[in-house]
């Protein structure tokens, strides 16, 4: 099939509107739209392979050179799943720099959406009042402002894909009301957005990631999860998430191997800490170690306001943090990730400290 035409809030546009002089009336929007298309200048010259930046949440962000017909196959299987037809209306609120963004655009493409397209920002809802959505995909920040902020227009969205960051408890539980379908994501750059989805609420919601049935999953010896996904993958990735798979399929993320923590011999999840503690503590935080002389390394609690330990009381022994330490700012990337290596970084250059105490 000829993927040649994109319909952006109620025009179609041929692929060789893209490849003259000639500027499409929806660029003179804004400036995200003037993004939109340049990457659709990019996408219509067939080129075998697209541009992408991976999140930098692990490390320096990379650009990758991704196929074409890859990122297709990925769009068939979000639209197959979901039941996307033509005409129907997506809401395009995530950068374009990254692959969450892109594939927006290229599910548009695929099963012919008509794709509306809106500055990524925490309240991407603000401008759509009394208008309706078949599909979204937000960052776990945007659901969370759209909550508190635009809760019946959150509701006009009949599939909202959550991705880029982790979901809490909380999150969830404000959720379970909702009677449209909102989904966890699980992916990566490298497999082109996700390639399993979790049900977070409804009849059918689940604790675990379901995988698209072309994809192959397979723990390491350090139960690090190995994906075969030949439609979006030239190669088996293996991965740092640490994970549980069950005899149905279906797993669920530990967290990250790179992350663990080695405090007197104990190996600590951070990912596992940050989710115990979600449910107390109201601004940005995160877990983290410093070298210690007797364990190794130490578990240390860093958040942007100071709060009190007996919050830490009721945690596991072995997942106390020895120190809180409060920073102005947690590094984080533009979709909500930790910067976990930035982090241990700003905690060894001492001067950026205010003062510390033990838990």
């Amino acid at each position: 099939m000829i993927y040649d035409r994109i319909m952006i809030e109620g025009c179609v546009y041929r692929s060789d509107d893209f490849r003259n002089d000639i500027i499409p009336s929806f660029v003179n929007k804004s400036d995200f739209h003037l993004q939109l298309f340049q990457f659709l200048k990019e996408w219509f010259s067939e080129a075998p392979t697209v541009t992408v930046k991976t999140s930098g949440s692990t490390g320096t962000p990379k650009q990758l050179q991704v196929s074409r017909q890859k990122m297709i196959n990925s769009a068939t299987l979000t639209c197959n799943f979901l039941h996307l037809k033509y005409g129907d209306k997506a809401l395009l609120c995530l950068p374009l720099d990254y692959i969450a963004g892109k594939m927006m655009v290229v599910r548009a493409i695929v099963a012919e959406l008509d794709l509306f397209a809106v500055q990524p920002d925490g309240n991407p809802l603000d401008s759509f009042n009394h208008f309706s959505f078949d599909f979204a995909a937000m960052i776990p920040l945007q659901v969370y402002n759209s909550l508190d902020n635009n809760p019946k227009q959150l509701e006009n969205i009949k599939n909202v894909l959550i991705g880029g960051g982790a979901i809490d408890s909380q999150l969830e539980e404000r959720l379970q009301p909702f009677t449209n379908n909102f989904y966890a994501s699980y992916g990566m750059t490298e497999t082109l957005s996700h390639i399993a989805l979790r049900k977070l609420n409804g009849k059918d919601k689940s604790p675990y990631y379901k995988p698209f049935d072309s994809v192959k999953l397979t723990l390491d010896k350090d139960n690090s999860l190995i994906i075969n996904a030949p439609l979006v993958a030239d190669n088996i990735l293996y991965t740092h998430d640490v994970a549980e798979i069950f005899t149905d399929g279906s797993f669920q993320i530990i967290g990250r191997k790179d992350n663990i923590i080695n405090s007197g011999g104990i190996k600590i999840q951070p990912e596992v800490i940050e989710k115990m503690l979600t449910p107390l503590i109201d601004n940005p935080f995160a877990i983290t170690s410093l070298p210690d002389e007797k364990l190794g390394e130490a578990v240390v609690l860093v958040t942007e306001k100071q709060i009190g330990k007996s919050l830490l009381k009721d945690l596991p022994k072995y997942c106390q943090p020895r120190k809180i330490i409060v920073l102005d700012k947690i590094p984080m990337t533009e979709t909500g990730k930790i910067k976990r290596k930035e982090l241990q970084d700003l905690l060894r250059l001492n001067h950026f400290l205010r003062p510390s105490r033990t838990a």
